[in-house]
């Protein structure tokens, strides 16, 4: 039996909407969170493990008063989820897992501070340290999964629907002809880590529950390569592709405002 993360789950009909001071919180968590990740991405070279990653992932969030939140959550060992090439998502850190040149790596963490969560995720490549070329279909998916986050931000304005961010993931994935798993979804975060209301991959435009002014949601494209399928590893948390082979995991925590969408997990 699967025992991580949630996958959907009805919608509980408690969306919370933030007060300006409650904004402000959460966009400290949501600047560690954004930070933890380009300081990840500094340290990805062939023979680190996952594990070290992971201790630095922690020190980094520790160091600014923050905890990570993942850590504990569900019974999650790690600091981050760390998942390689065909982990699509929910990787648990190890010694024993090095990078080698050519792996792609999602990293998917969040910081907890002043009682409010900061969640985003990206994919990395471990290359062009020698003279490994990394392949061209490798940097289109991760660049397709990333273009497919920033295509549904573009959504994120007041009167929208949830249908209308998931339309545009779907249309983006599929257009260039990759999958996506229906197992899992975006959420709205904010006191809890995972908060109503699910944001699916895949909908339709116009339909789904209106973004209003205060909303803040975690928006996250997870897609596999070669099928919709996915398989649950024995530790009963890592997800994989499938087929077995590459998937990408991009997210981005967004609040929703009276005009432009922020991005709160976006490095200024």
């Amino acid at each position: 039996m699967y025992s991580g993360f949630p996958r959907f789950r009805p919608d509980r009909g408690r969306i919370v909407i933030k007060t300006e001071r409650e904004i402000k919180l959460m966009m400290k968590a949501s600047e560690i969170s954004a930070g933890v990740l380009s300081y990840a991405e500094s340290l990805i070279s062939p023979g680190i493990s996952t594990w070290e990653l992971n201790r630095e992932i922690g020190n980094f969030i520790k160091q600014r008063g923050a905890k990570p939140s993942f850590k504990g959550m569900y019974g999650f060992p790690g600091n981050a989820c760390i998942s390689i090439n065909q982990e699509l998502i929910h990787g648990i850190p190890s010694k024993k897992r090095h990078l080698r040149e050519g792996d792609i790596i999602s990293i998917d963490v969040g910081a907890f501070k002043d009682g409010f969560h900061g969640d985003n995720a990206a994919t990395f490549i471990c290359g062009g340290f020698g003279n490994y070329k990394i392949p061209d279909e490798v940097r289109r998916l991760v660049k397709t999964t990333e273009s497919a986050l920033s295509d549904a931000i573009k959504q994120c304005y007041s009167g929208n629907r949830i249908g209308d961010i998931s339309h545009a993931v779907q249309t983006r994935i599929e257009g260039e002809g990759y999958f996506i798993p229906d197992d899992f979804h975006g959420h709205g975060v904010g006191r809890e880590l995972h908060e109503d209301p699910n944001i699916p991959n895949v909908g339709k435009p116009g339909r789904g529950t209106r973004l209003v002014p205060g909303m803040t949601i975690a928006i996250e494209p997870m897609v596999n390569s070669t099928t919709e399928k996915i398989r649950i590893l024995r530790d009963e948390w890592t997800v994989v592709e499938g087929n077995g082979n590459l998937s990408a995991h991009f997210e981005h925590t967004v609040l929703i405002t009276k005009s432009e969408p922020i991005v709160m997990t976006r490095l200024t």
